[in-house]
């Protein structure tokens, strides 16, 4: 642990988190790297693919019109019709004249080398053409035949011919013309399976480039393939954009015929369209690593560069404990920061003030040490000025003054409580002992105002142990006399009241019955209360000793601080003024804090 904590440096801390971030960093921006490009290689591919399966189905469908058209023909040549014509009328066709049909079969046939033969059919399935008779219900199912008059009279593929596995059977049902298009027969068509291959190359594809091409019918039985039946069958029975054959990874576009319901799939290897990440890869990783050198020495040089100037400022703060405060006259390279440079200068400047301020304290600490010798001399007992006060109300009582014994009694009392302690705590005391004190002040100023003041001290007796800061409501009556009963004509009375109104707070109220304030005097009093920058003043006036009394309240009872000035003040023209304030209950009893 002790050799951690020795290489835990500021060099050290930077080195490491420098290189941290920028393994991070390169890290993820190589994996994002890696992965766009990865995609966009998979899907070059995959259009290229798709394009040549478009460029596949439109040979296809070309194909398949080119079928469509002839034999369309061949259903509406005259000869045909009439021939059907007249097995539709119940009179069967002559052998002479089924065997013509040779003639015209022979022609169609020639238009396309990939027809292997046609067959034609009455609507009771009996053949005529070739010449024997076998009937259709032997050539094919049922299904396809009811397929063939769903589609009416149009050709219907059916795939391979399970009777002949070489060729692929297409029939449509003919109709009569002459007979308003009436159900007249059906046509056979068989072609041969190499017709359907695509022995040109597609587009992009000059050179083959290891894709594969396969063409199924309805049923998934392959027509044309480039692959093995077997894997053929395979590569149906799978679904997704990538199939696997014989352990090889393939990416498969499907192009569905709408005419035919026949599947053509396009097959590429994986490997051919990813051929250029693994040199990306490669190429991502050397760039890495280069960065991630380059990247090592400037954060070796940076960190250097910040931390030998402090090293040298703190080789300067540690001689200090021995020699003294030294000011690090060693010069910042030239190319240190501005904070480094700034950082030097602010010490030596620190260290210039503070050898000043110990030289002035040391004068000042002689200075008072003669003061104080000679305010000791000056110093008088408080005792004394109790026992001189005493003195007088002894020789007021013998003189019968009671009124002004009275006066010096209240006087003592008021000096012995703002001088003397209570409990060991001079902040704190009880209410009830602020409250004699507030009594004893209005006593003495009654001696001055006489029937001009008048007073009330209205208390609930489970508050008057509640601790509260001392000296903190004689103000308040002070201010209420001085502002509120002097200002008037006439007779004025300050009434005090201590109440409960919710649990954990009690409420303190000064209330006056003077000439109150009007709202805009009152905003400004709020102001100079509750001002911030406001410094304790001894200047007489209105909101000098408020604003101490909102201070230490502040300063006493934080908790409910927070909710703005503990000084609430409401005040009328003519009808008074009140100054109230909360404090706490102690939750636990009612000692001194």
């Amino acid at each position: 642990m002790a050799k951690l904590s020795e290489m835990n440096t500021l060099r050290n801390q930077i080195f490491a988190v420098f290189t941290l971030t920028m393994i991070v960093i390169l890290t993820f921006a190589g994996i994002y790297i890696y992965g766009q490009v990865s995609v966009l290689l998979r899907s070059s591919a995959e259009k290229h693919i798709q394009q040549t399966a478009v460029q596949a189905n439109g040979r296809l469908d070309a194909l398949l019109d080119q079928i469509d058209s002839l034999t369309t023909q061949l259903a509406t040549n005259d000869y045909v019709q009439k021939l059907l014509l007249k097995e539709a009328d119940g009179r069967r066709a002559e052998f002479n004249e089924r065997q013509s049909l040779l003639q015209i079969a022979s022609t169609y046939m020639a238009y396309s080398s990939g027809i292997r033969s046609l067959e034609l059919y009455t609507t009771d399935y009996r053949r005529l053409f070739p010449l024997d008779e076998t009937r259709l219900s032997a050539r094919v199912t049922p299904d396809m035949i009811e397929q063939t008059d769903r589609a009416k009279g149009r050709l219907v593929w059916l795939g391979l011919d399970r009777a002949q596995p070489d060729t692929v059977l297409a029939m449509r049902r003919i109709r009569l013309i002459d007979r308003g298009y009436a159900a007249g027969g059906y046509l056979a068509v068989h072609l041969s399976r190499d017709y359907f291959e695509m022995s040109e190359p597609l587009a992009g594809d000059a050179e083959g480039g290891g894709e594969y091409m396969l063409l199924a019918d309805g049923r998934g039985d392959p027509i044309t393939s480039d692959l093995a039946a077997d894997d053929a069958r395979e590569v149906l029975a799978q679904e997704g954009a990538t199939v696997s054959v014989g352990g090889e990874a393939l990416l498969t576009v499907r192009q569905r015929s709408q005419a035919t319901g026949w599947t053509l799939v396009l097959l590429t290897p994986v490997r051919a369209s990813t051929e250029g990440i693994s040199v990306l890869r490669t190429a991502i990783l050397l760039s890495i690593g280069i960065s991630a050198v380059a990247f090592l020495l400037l954060t070796l040089l940076l960190s250097t560069l910040i931390t030998r100037p402090i090293l040298k400022l703190m080789r300067t703060m540690r001689g200090a404990r021995l020699g003294g405060l030294k000011q690090n006259l060693s010069p910042s390279p030239p190319i240190a920061s501005l904070e480094i440079r700034e950082l030097n200068n602010t010490y030596n400047q620190m260290v210039t003030h503070m050898n000043e301020l110990i030289q002035v304290v040391y004068e000042k600490e002689i200075t008072q040490s003669r003061t104080e010798l000679k305010a000791l001399q000056a110093q008088i007992n408080p005792h004394f000025l109790f026992n001189t006060l005493e003195a007088f109300y002894w020789s007021l009582e013998d003189k019968g003054e009671e009124e002004l014994a009275g006066i010096v009694v209240a006087m003592s009392g008021l000096f012995r409580y703002v001088i003397g302690s209570t409990g060991g705590n001079d902040e704190w005391v009880t209410v009830r002992d602020e409250l004699e004190h507030a009594q004893r002040y209005l006593q003495i100023m009654k001696m001055r105002l006489i029937d001009r003041l008048s007073w009330r001290i209205a208390a609930d007796d489970k508050l008057m142990q509640v601790p509260i800061p001392k000296l903190i409501i004689q103000p308040l009556v002070e201010n209420a006399i001085l502002h509120g009963v002097e200002s008037r004509i006439g007779p004025g009375s300050v009434t005090i009241q201590v109440v409960s109104q919710q649990p954990g707070i009690a409420t303190i109220a000064v209330i006056d019955d003077g000439l109150g304030m009007d709202e805009e005097t009152l905003a400004k009093l709020m102001r100079k209360i509750e001002g911030e920058n406001a410094l304790p003043s001894s200047k007489k006036g209105a909101g000098v000793a408020m604003s101490n009394v909102e201070r230490r309240l502040k300063l006493y009872y934080p908790d409910i601080a927070g909710r703005g000035s503990r000084l609430h003040i409401e005040s009328k023209t003519g009808v008074g003024t009140i100054v109230r304030f909360d404090i706490t209950i102690p939750p636990g009893g009612v000692e001194l804090l």
